[in-house]
């Protein structure tokens, strides 16, 4: 992680927007990196949007990566195809496979497997485009259903009903402990723990509003199945809002403690379902990914077993 900072003084307009700033006046990155390689903007000691109107004198603090590699190389790595048609491929991702690359992983990701499975996806986006057809991502540890686009229409289409919260998104967790409540909705705001960069932490104020509502399925001794329906989609916001309500993901590496019953537990968290319109379709699909392996025999363990009525709601 790499870091710059800067008294801004002198601007050429009044209130200027901070990415015109880093683009046109720092020429530190073009318009289309900044969102690649920026992780986090502060003015004055406050996390901002990229959108925020800059004054003389505030003090500007830019947190980067270096540039990821452009050259990707197709990579014949297996993929559980979920459905595919001529716009969309929707996959099961397995635990530990990276989405796209950057810094750290230049290959092995989902997007190296993408590209040598099926040409056309890079062949319709940008050569310089490090993330060509995906469209959202998930964690390296979380497994489930994920959605790419094969096309440049197809990507626009489904980005935008992420944007707009209309994408329905459920996920499965074994979590530590038991929610205080069956039914509940989690609503803080979410910023990186200054503390530890690669963390995230729930606070009142400051950083990204984020929301998540989630039902009890069951619960077995200190251990609990909770359904989660995020409402915003910050880094890490499941993982973190579990944590603040004092029931952390079990084999969460960042957010919990070693769990003495089960040491060698990887994160316990599953894309399971993902409702959204497809491109040039009527009627909104919903896929569900199966539960892998590490997760169905954990559950095994404890004792859980899956109510489908509740996970459909």
């Amino acid at each position: 992680m790499n870091k710059f900072t800067q008294t801004i003084s002198g601007l050429s307009s009044a209130n200027m927007r901070l990415d015109k700033y880093i683009a046109d006046e720092l020429t530190l990155f073009s318009r289309s990196q900044i969102k690649q390689r920026i992780t986090e903007v502060l003015i004055n000691g406050k996390q901002v949007k990229l959108s925020k109107k800059i004054q003389p004198k505030d003090r500007l603090e830019i947190h980067f990566i270096d540039p990821p590699p452009t050259d990707m190389e197709p990579e014949k790595i297996e993929l559980s195809i979920l459905f595919e048609n001529d716009d969309v491929i929707v996959i099961n991702k397995p635990q530990g496979l990276v989405v796209h690359p950057g810094c750290g992983n230049a290959r092995h990701t989902l997007v190296n497997a993408l590209i040598y499975y099926c040409k056309q996806i890079k062949e319709n986006f940008e050569e310089t485009d490090i993330r060509p057809g995906i469209v959202h991502r998930l964690d390296k540890d979380t497994s489930g259903v994920l959605i790419v686009a094969k096309n440049i229409f197809a990507h626009n289409y489904l980005s935008a009903q992420f944007a707009k919260s209309k994408a329905k998104k459920k996920y499965l967790a074994i979590v530590k402990g038991q929610p205080p409540e069956q039914f509940d909705t989690i609503d803080t705001h979410i910023k990186r723990d200054i503390n530890n960069r690669k963390k995230f932490k729930a606070c009142e104020s400051g950083g990204k509003r984020s929301i998540t509502s989630y039902t009890l399925i069951q619960s077995k001794g200190n251990y609990s199945l909770v359904l989660l329906q995020p409402k915003t989609g910050r880094t890490h916001q499941l993982r973190v809002h579990l944590k603040h309500i004092q029931c952390p993901v079990v084999g969460d590496p960042l957010y919990s403690r070693n769990d003495k019953n089960f040491p060698d537990a990887t994160l316990m968290l599953h894309a399971y379902t993902l409702k959204i319109q497809l491109p040039r379709q009527v009627e909104k699909s919903e896929f569900t990914a199966p539960l892998p392996t590490h997760f169905t025999s954990l559950m095994k363990e404890i004792g859980f077993s899956i109510d489908e009525t509740t996970v459909s709601r």
